[in-house]
């Protein structure tokens, strides 16, 4: 039993970290290095991520600079960005490209913080399914007669005991992320 409680902290902390990572790229009132983390870039014939083949650091809250690895793709950075569904306008400067971030205002705030509360919803909901299969698994233990009674119940115990701190986590993390959205 305790390697079925372990494999499912361990589920349920991906989901947290696969929330926590699409969460990053949710586009706040300050340049956010990570609101491009979404964005592929043409490189040699592949696409690929624009951190692989850029340097993206933000000097100040309303400028993002991307330095490319090698020069020869920086019209591609340019496009990428460009074309994506982010509304950036980049400005090639010959070495690196320069984006500067709009302020967000407040109807396109509101849509953002729901966007943040979708994925969060989407998050639980996957807990909740892992939190399901786990508690199947202790009924089929107790089938199988390797568990007692008592232990499928404590074992249940701990499964939502997990999936209430991670719960917790989500909505704690959403509350931080609308603040940093609404934040003028």
């Amino acid at each position: 039993m305790n390697d079925l409680i372990k494999d499912t902290r361990a589920r349920m902390d991906k989901t947290y970290d696969a929330f926590e990572a699409s969460v990053a790229t949710v586009r706040t009132g300050r340049a956010n290095p990570a609101v491009l983390n979404r964005v592929q870039v043409e490189y040699y014939g592949t696409r690929m991520p624009l951190d692989q083949v850029a340097n993206v650091s933000s000097p100040d809250p309303r400028t993002l600079v991307i330095a490319p690895f090698d020069k020869s793709v920086i019209d591609e950075i340019e496009r990428a960005i460009r074309d994506s569904d982010l509304g950036f306008n980049p400005s090639n400067q010959g070495d690196a490209v320069y984006v500067t971030v709009p302020p967000l205002n407040d109807e396109r705030r509101r849509e953002l913080v729901k966007t943040v509360k979708h994925m969060a919803e989407e998050a639980k909901v996957a807990l909740r399914n892992i939190r399901r299969d786990a508690n199947h698994e202790l009924g089929e233990m107790q089938k199988r007669n390797e568990l007692t009674e008592d232990d499928v119940r404590d074992g249940e115990a701990d499964v939502q005991k997990i999936t209430d701190e991670v719960t917790a986590k989500i909505d704690a993390r959403v509350k931080s992320k609308e603040a940093d959205i609404l934040e003028v």
